[in-house]
């Protein structure tokens, strides 16, 4: 029988082995994502900081500008100093919006990560069960296709028996007739 049953068998064992390795890719496709987006969190603190210094330069800048001008230019004291009130108010203001904004950012993408992993967490439990009780009716369904194939199989087998049979019958009462002509 196992001869009959092997490619029955071997076929459901690869529709197995398919089903498995999508649901792997799937997970690992979402393990993928997920890490992507906690890397992206981790890098907003290194966005900021970078984007702080690039303010703080662009100030040091100005101010480094405000000194050339007040030391090349005598009487430009308290104009300079005036500007350089006025350009320190405004680099503190954007500063401050720049922090605000990116706490609210971060605060808005930590909690879209969070809904994310907890939809992706729910997703892949759901997944498992389902793939759990297609491949369960999966087994039963070859567990079915190897016995029917099995009756099958015993049903050729008998088939093939009486033919034999009638042919050995056929052949006996052929070689009978024979007989008896010859004898006659």
């Amino acid at each position: 029988m196992t001869d009959y049953t092997t490619p029955v068998t071997t076929a459901f064992e690869l529709q197995r082995a398919s089903i498995e390795q999508t649901q792997t890719a799937l997970e690992q496709g979402l393990q993928f994502q997920q890490r992507m987006s906690q890397a992206m969190l981790d890098s907003m603190e290194s966005q900021q900081s970078a984007q702080r210094r690039s303010v703080e330069l662009s100030r040091t800048a100005i101010h480094g500008y405000l000194d050339a001008i007040e030391s090349s230019v005598p009487g430009t004291d308290v104009p300079v100093e005036e500007i350089r009130t006025t350009v320190d108010e405004q680099f503190e203001f954007l500063l401050e919006n720049h922090e605000e904004a990116f706490d609210t950012l971060q605060a808005e993408a930590g909690d879209g990560y969070e809904s994310y992993d907890e939809l992706t967490e729910e997703t892949l439990e759901a997944l498992d069960e389902q793939l759990s009780m297609l491949l369960e009716a999966h087994e039963d369904l070859e567990s079915r296709s190897v016995e029917a194939t099995e009756q099958m199989v015993d049903q050729i087998k008998q088939y093939q028996k009486q033919v034999q049979d009638a042919q050995e019958q056929a052949a006996e009462t052929v070689q009978d007739a024979q007989e008896q002509a010859t004898e006659a």
